[in-house]
């Protein structure tokens, strides 16, 4: 296999909805695989909202949010970690697996990846990560292999905690120098026609929000991927895992989606 040393890793974060559409997964694996067979290193992040939500109705619990962030109260944990860290890690994983991809499932806690802290004490046990050693990562990726990595992270007194996916594919696109990719059911940043808006940047981005036309869950991914593109002085993609061989375009060095550009 020939390894191509000049395309960076993509990092891959994909939401809970993902999970909700096995042909979605089919396509995005299929996907991926002819990427890795073509030298592209792949790193996958997850969260799982919509699977912690079933699993905590399940057990008679209610979820609170503050500032668009899930408060994590001590009680939910086992139940958080069992949904991220088990089912939608081993879910992502059956799907790499059946598309010939060959994966590790694994979450931030592993191989000192990162640094764990509590991220504000009225969020409960929901953590801030920072990058602390790639070495875990990059001799996975050397074997040609995909890390599939649940946004459960544990700090140095081994406390577990709730990480934000989108912060989680962030700390980890800084940790390998990557290019982040966040996928979604849409197709990027939409504007007031319905058209696709192919890049923009923090005042564009203000002016969009100020007229309503970005708003809700596309407002908060927008704004992660602005201060990921700021933080690493480069473009982050907003696309949809529904159109996968797009990314393949992206890898050959194409743009796909929006691109949010820094500064």
């Amino acid at each position: 296999m020939t390894m191509s040393v000049n395309k960076s890793t993509l990092v891959l974060k994909v939401g809970g909805a993902l999970m909700q559409c096995e042909m979605g997964m089919a396509r995005l694996m299929e996907t991926a695989a002819k990427m890795i067979a073509n030298g592209q290193q792949l790193i996958m992040v997850h969260g799982g909202g919509c699977l912690v939500d079933e699993q905590l109705t399940a057990n008679g619990m209610t979820t609170e949010k503050l500032d668009g962030l899930r408060v994590t109260p001590q009680e939910q944990i086992p139940i958080i970690v069992g949904a991220l860290a088990g089912t939608s890690n081993k879910i992502l994983q059956g799907a790499a697996i059946k598309a010939g991809v060959t994966c590790v499932g694994m979450s931030l806690g592993d191989g000192d990846m990162v640094s764990a802290k509590v991220k504000d004490p009225r969020l409960g046990f929901v953590g801030e990560v920072s990058p602390k050693s790639a070495t875990y990562l990059e001799f996975i990726l050397s074997q040609g292999w995909m890390p599939i990595v649940s946004s459960i992270a544990i700090d140095a007194a081994g406390q577990l905690l709730n990480v934000n996916a989108d912060q989680a594919a962030t700390v980890l696109a800084k940790l390998v120098d990557g290019k982040l990719v966040l996928l979604s059911d849409v197709s990027g940043v939409l504007d007031g026609k319905g058209q696709l808006i192919s890049s923009l940047n923090r005042a564009q981005v203000e002016e969009l929000t100020n007229i309503g036309v970005i708003e809700k869950g596309m407002k908060v991914k927008v704004e992660a991927a602005l201060d990921v593109a700021e933080s690493m002085g480069k473009p982050v993609q907003v696309a949809s895992w529904r159109h996968a061989e797009q990314l393949i375009a992206l890898s050959n060095g194409e743009a796909v989606g929006t691109q949010i550009l820094p500064g």
